[in-house]
């Protein structure tokens, strides 16, 4: 697990930065393959292999695990010669070598053991593709790759064949102009992922029609060269590790801006842990705080994982529960109602006589249809559901659609239904194959969310069990955010935002960004200071919203951590509609 091949090679180059020349290791393959090394992945390279290996390229040979490839004299080697003045790069020579040499059929024969393949350009786009098919047809998991401006310029046609045979893609922000007109019309096909770098102004992962744009991280620049590359080994580093590609590319954007810093590809040969993800400063984590909480955590036989098992959800051993589970737990999301761009109420309404609340009502609800209409949670039917069947679902006992945003319900219905029936996957299918792994939640979380999940682990069916070194990362709703804040274990030191959550005003991305971000690490760390897994502090803090709720005064005396809690019972989680977790 965690294995990654690259196939392109290493170079010895030659640079000029600051009036400086220079000899350098380089070559996006290798650029590549020493992020992912950088960051935990155990990685090999299939490129020409120089005999004996220059001095340059002792510290790549060092951290691969394999240098696969036909053995050749240095003299061989690719070679670049690159000036970088004044913000302007300029390939001033370019000799590919033996590298021009690599075909597939030198590949070996089984790529299965291998997380992920990822293709360089090659210098060729045929030839690029030609590898693709041939990494498939070996037995590659999941293939990678990238691309550069001549290519694109000169065979878009290509280019667009060869991300439809790849599952995950990289470029930056020229070539996706080039490609698509814009980055803004930049779009992927279901189950694929691409990465767009945008320089300056961060990175931006498209996932079908759904663009997420990540700040970039300050650097003072001294060398750019591989960046493109680091970003991207630094992103399937983190994927194969199990993190949700938004995550992983945010993880890697720090990288990249560290490895630019310095000249070639020297930040990447350290041995130091990779640079975090970057706080904002704004909301701040309390660790004294965390570790108080964690104490008593520890200590709790309440603070269980919740068996998602209730009235409100199908029964154990129930035919239809997986393909329950899988379209309700997309529309975990949006319960509450705004006037003049301020919170105003969450969603309350009665429902088979009973007053449900948020993510239960929806659960009742989808339960309700599922008992008189088998079919109705399968991805066939959610693909075609209709707004007037829909609003049926939802209707509450008093005839109302109690739904806040039900457009961006049906457009998640649809949405998870279609991109299922276009992998021609089942819910049964994804679990099977999740199951069959030695990672299962490595390899569901590839596919679905960690709320899904920690359903799947926690069921009495046992639907997901998890490898031993297997933990979900933390699934922050507004609930874990309000609990975060109210217990103290994150401080908002930006007094614009801080009165913002008090006053319940509708918010930005960035800060509603800054408020979940530092919740994810608090819980993080109190999942393992106090030893507990993440289901049990996950439903610890979400079953707050009983006993600490939005609309009424908190009944401190119910909660069993209000002896460590800081009882700032005037913040509020922030108000921003969104299905993100």
């Amino acid at each position: 697990m965690n294995q990654l091949l690259v196939i392109g090679g290493a170079s010895s180059d030659t640079l000029h930065v600051k009036r400086k020349t220079v000899p350098s290791a380089g070559g996006a393959g290798m650029y590549t393959a020493m992020a992912a090394h950088r960051c935990g992945a155990q990685v090999s390279l299939f490129a020409p292999c120089p005999s004996p290996m220059p001095e340059l390229l002792k510290p790549v040979a060092e951290r691969l695990d394999q240098w696969l490839g036909p053995v050749i004299p240095p003299e061989q080697l690719p070679h670049f010669e690159i000036s970088y003045q004044g913000g302007r790069t300029e390939y001033i020579e370019a000799f590919f070598g033996a590298e021009s040499l690599l075909s597939p059929e030198m590949l070996p024969e089984d790529l299965s053991p291998y997380e992920i393949v990822h293709v360089i350009p090659l210098g060729d786009a045929q030839k690029q593709l030609s590898f693709i098919e041939a990494c498939r047809r070996r037995g590659a998991k999941r293939i990678s790759a990238g691309t550069y401006r001549a290519i694109v310029a000169e065979s878009a046609h290509l280019v667009g064949a060869i991300m439809q045979a790849t599952d995950l893609f990289f470029m930056n922000e020229s070539e996706a102009i080039g490609l698509f007109g814009s980055v803004e019309s930049a779009r992927t096909d279901t189950g694929k992922i691409l990465f767009i770098t945008l320089g300056a102004d961060g990175a931006c992962v498209i996932q079908g029609n759904y663009a997420t744009f990540l700040p970039a991280v300050s650097s003072s620049e001294l060398d750019p060269t591989g960046a493109g590359d680091t970003f991207c080994g630094s992103v399937l580093a983190w994927l194969m590790q199990g993190a949700h590609p938004i995550m992983a590319a945010q993880h890697a954007i720090p990288l990249a801006a560290q490895m630019i810093e310095h000249l070639g590809p020297d930040a990447l040969f350290s041995d130091a842990p990779a640079p975090a993800i970057p706080a904002d400063m704004r909301v701040q984590i309390n660790h004294s705080q965390v570790q108080r909480v964690s104490r008593l955590l520890s200590s709790l036989e309440e603070a269980s994982p919740f068996p998602f098992v209730s009235p409100e959800l199908p029964p154990v051993h129930h035919p239809g529960a997986l393909d329950y589970f899988f379209a309700a737990t997309a529309q975990q999301f949006s319960f509450w109602t705004e006037q003049n761009n301020r919170y105003q109420r969450p969603l309350i309404a009665p429902l088979g006589g009973v007053m449900q609340k948020g993510a239960f009502y929806l659960f009742d609800a989808y339960r309700r249809r599922l008992e008189v209409d088998p079919g109705f949670c399968s991805p066939e039917r959610q693909a075609n559901l209709s707004r007037a069947e829909l609003l049926a679902v939802f209707r509450s006992d008093d005839g109302l659609d109690p739904m806040p945003a039900l457009d961006l319900h049906l457009e998640t219905a649809q949405t998870y239904g279609r991109d299922m029936l276009a992998l021609h996957l089942t819910p049964a299918e994804v679990v099977q194959e999740a199951r069959a792994s030695s990672h299962p939640l490595r390899t569901l979380i590839a596919k679905k969310s960690g709320l899904l999940a920690l359903i799947l682990h926690q069921r009495a069916e046992s639907f997901l069990p998890f490898a031993e070194d297997e933990q979900v990362e933390p699934v922050i709703d507004y609930h874990l955010m309000r609990s975060c804040l109210r217990v103290g274990l994150i401080e908002v030191v930006d007094d614009q935002l801080k009165g913002k959550l008090i006053h319940r005003q509708v918010i930005s991305p960035d800060e509603e960004w800054a408020v979940r971000f530092a919740a994810y690490r608090a819980i993080e760390q109190v999942v393992a200071a106090s030893g507990k897994t993440t289901g049990a502090v996950d439903w610890l803090f979400f079953g707050a919203r009983t006993r600490c709720p939005e609309m009424s005064a908190p009944e401190c005396r119910l909660c069993r951590i209000d002896s460590v809690c800081a009882h700032r019972r005037e913040l509020f989680q922030p108000v921003r509609r969104t299905s993100f977790y």
